[in-house]
């Protein structure tokens, strides 16, 4: 088995839409590390994030963050995550505004 550090997915959502930021291969797994939240906006919003098991609608018990509020020209950074995904599981972003940022970086191992 490989593994392979490295950018797993970045995504700027429009305003209020459930987004696919990163979507784990067929024979892969994944472990997510960290994800950063980057707002580009002086004016504050919120972000939402779920782990959507196979891919899909995220169900209410998937969401690992939800309307969690980030100021203007802030960033935060969720680390030290450990999130397992297997192959066809996805990270889902939300933000109600279009001014964010979502980073996700981890290991791919195949």
């Amino acid at each position: 088995m490989a593994n392979t550090y490295k950018i797993l997915g970045s995504s700027n959502p429009s305003a209020a839409t459930l987004t696919t930021a990163y979507t784990v291969a067929s024979a892969t797994q994944v472990i997510v590390s960290t994800i950063t939240i980057a707002n580009r906006s002086a004016v504050g919003t919120s972000f939402r994030i779920a782990i959507a098991n196979n891919g899909g609608a995220a169900g209410n018990e998937e969401y690992i963050a939800y309307d969690v509020p980030i100021g203007g020209n802030q960033t935060i950074v969720l680390n030290r995550l450990g999130i397992t995904m297997d192959a066809t599981d996805e990270i889902q972003v939300y933000a109600t505004l279009a001014t964010l940022s979502f980073n996700i970086f981890g290991v791919e191992i195949t």
